[in-house]
């Protein structure tokens, strides 16, 4: 599957990633199966070493399944994650989000942010004194404000793909320096650590819409990382970026980073040639199988808020524009056949199925509440007659029309075509056609996700720290704006639970409202979660200080990872 990331979270394809290794010691036993949904949150495989056991220089070459449609994470077609790990290097992420899914202020780039008051609600951040822009200005209070007035929402030229938070913000102003940003809100917004305001950019990309939309859709213009672009070449597929002497802060250990584009079912042999240093194997039994017998390669596991769903389509030209319809065929699913399909082999015990849009299983507010879109295939047919979709033949109809739902997947992609495999054999069942629509992957997203061109489609989300504001550009409806509700699905009443967990302080009541909001999105068919990722990799066994990271990707430690020999 494709990753995307909520923006909040990253959307990633369904993937089936390969699993490989070589040269040198193994540490695989033969009966090395995957934990499952009873692994530890918080608890990070990365091989952790000194930064005196890690050697200077060195190149890490990652794995992506493609380049940035567009190098401004925040426009609409930004979100990829392999574009968001790219940007990480080079632009400044305002917090660092550990392995145990809590927040810290990331020191390089603030002195200091903090609450200083509730009612109003003012965050205030103290930017560092050191922290400079790659054409020599410092960062400012201004490309604070300038991505408030781009994001909140105000101005539909600008096409975002969220406006959380930022249309909760009345005024952004300069404190006593140009390094001091006071930050005031209209509407309380519980979750202002993590993605509010990161990674930053200039305030010269969001000086028109024109340049926000387009301006770096083929290169970041101006920087401020610990790694700089070396290369983008989209002919031989990769994008390289190398360190960047005017950074301020710890000296990276690698000296560069090499992103290449490599098709899923290449990885095993990419990683076993030496290609790759690493690569992440999702839910592919084929490539966990190969990994394990590799030499000189450690498959390294941690929880990691990553999962794969399936997103229906409810606008008025697709089939499912129907609520009921969308449930109908929902309770067609068997997810638990299809989770133990493709991960059963893999992992120690029962394979778990997911219930839940905002919380994956082991977190703190997770519950399940898709019992009204439960697995029932006597139910299911029961409700498709109740619609007047009558079965004739191996078909439904009604009004003359066949019950055929276009099902659009990334190629080359195994996992994506097995999930829709198993999809399209369950939905006969209850006599609903599914026609498997296989394109590119380049083109996945931004000629058929981003605009709505399927009836289902399937991908990863990558989320955070951060769930409830991560989620709601997914799930609230904004008939102006598509955001990443890339199904147009949604109501008034789940806008305003959304709203109203957003904006609520207490830890335990912002669970409950949420969880609240979920049962009415398994009510509207809106996306049919599927199953967690175990969160293995398959990495070099000399790679230092990465691997299976659990919740610390925002941004990865590219400081001080790299090679012990």
């Amino acid at each position: 599957m494709s990753r995307r990331t909520k923006v909040g979270v990253i959307a990633l394809s369904a993937v089936a990633l390969t699993l490989t290794a070589c040269g040198g010691p193994s540490n695989n036993t033969g009966d090395s199966g995957l934990k499952g949904a009873d692994n530890a949150i918080g608890q990070a495989d990365i091989n952790p070493q000194d930064a005196s056991k890690v050697k200077d220089g060195g190149e890490f070459r990652w794995p992506v399944d493609q380049l940035p449609d567009n190098w401004n994470y925040n426009q609409l077609d930004g979100t990829n994650a392999d574009g968001r790990r790219m940007i990480d290097t080079m632009l400044p992420n305002l917090w660092k989000q550990k392995a145990d899914s809590t927040i810290e202020v990331n020191k390089d780039i603030l002195d200091d942010a903090k609450l200083a008051s509730s009612d109003p609600q003012v965050v205030e951040y103290k930017i560092s004194s050191k922290a400079k822009w790659s054409d020599g200005t410092a960062l400012s209070w201004q490309d604070f404000e300038a991505m408030w007035k781009s994001l909140n929402g105000t101005d539909k030229a600008f096409e975002v793909a969220s406006t959380t938070g930022y249309e909760d913000i009345e005024k952004v102003e300069k404190g006593a320096s140009d390094q001091d940003v006071k930050v005031t809100f209209k509407k309380k917004f519980a979750e202002w650590k993590g993605g509010l305001f990161s990674p930053l950019y200039p305030k010269a990309m969001s000086s028109s819409a024109e340049e926000f939309n387009k301006g770096w859709a083929d290169t970041p213009k101006i920087t401020a990382g610990p790694f700089k672009i070396g290369t983008i070449d989209r002919t031989a597929k990769l994008v390289t970026v190398v360190q960047d002497p005017a950074w301020w802060g710890q000296k990276p250990k690698l000296e560069k980073i090499t992103f290449r584009q490599v098709d899923r079912p290449a990885l095993a042999d990419a990683l076993a040639n030496g290609q790759i240093d690493f690569f992440d194997i999702g839910s592919s039994i084929d490539n966990f199988t190969r990994a394990k017998s590799m030499q000189g390669v450690t498959i390294r596991q941690a929880i990691t808020p990553d999962y794969s769903h399936i997103t229906f389509n409810g606008a008025d030209t697709s089939i499912l524009k129907d609520a009921k319809l969308r449930v109908a065929l929902q309770r067609g699913i068997d997810t638990k056949t299809i989770t133990k399909a493709l991960l059963g082999q893999m992992i120690k015990g029962d394979a778990q199925v997911t219930g839940n849009h905002f919380f994956l299983l082991g977190s703190a507010g997770y519950k399940d509440n898709s019992s009204v879109a439960s697995f029932d295939k006597e139910a299911a047919k029961k409700q498709l007659d109740e619609l007047g979709w009558k079965l004739e033949g191996e078909t439904r109809k009604k009004d003359g029309k066949e019950l055929v739902v276009r099902y659009v997947i990334p190629t080359p992609n195994p996992t994506s075509d097995q999930i829709a495999k198993l999809v399209q054999s369950q939905l006969k069942e209850i006599g609903a056609k599914v026609d498997i629509q296989a394109v590119p992957s380049t083109d996945f997203f931004k000629q058929f996700v981003n605009v709505g061109n399927f009836d289902m489609t399937g991908f990863r989300w990558l989320a955070s720290a951060t769930p409830i504001s991560d989620s709601k550009s997914i799930y609230t409806l904004d008939p102006t704006n598509t955001n990443q509700n890339y199904g147009r699905i949604g109501s008034e009443e789940v806008n305003k639970l959304l709203e109203q967990a957003n904006g609520e302080l207490d830890d335990a009541k912002r669970l409950e409202i949420a969880n609240e909001a979920d049962k009415k999105i398994w009510e509207l068919g809106h996306q049919l979660p599927l199953y967690q990722l175990p969160g293995a990799v398959a990495v070099k066994s000399n790679v230092a200080n990465f691997g299976a990271v659990a919740y610390a990707n925002r941004p990865y430690d590219y400081i001080t990872m790299g090679f012990t020999e």
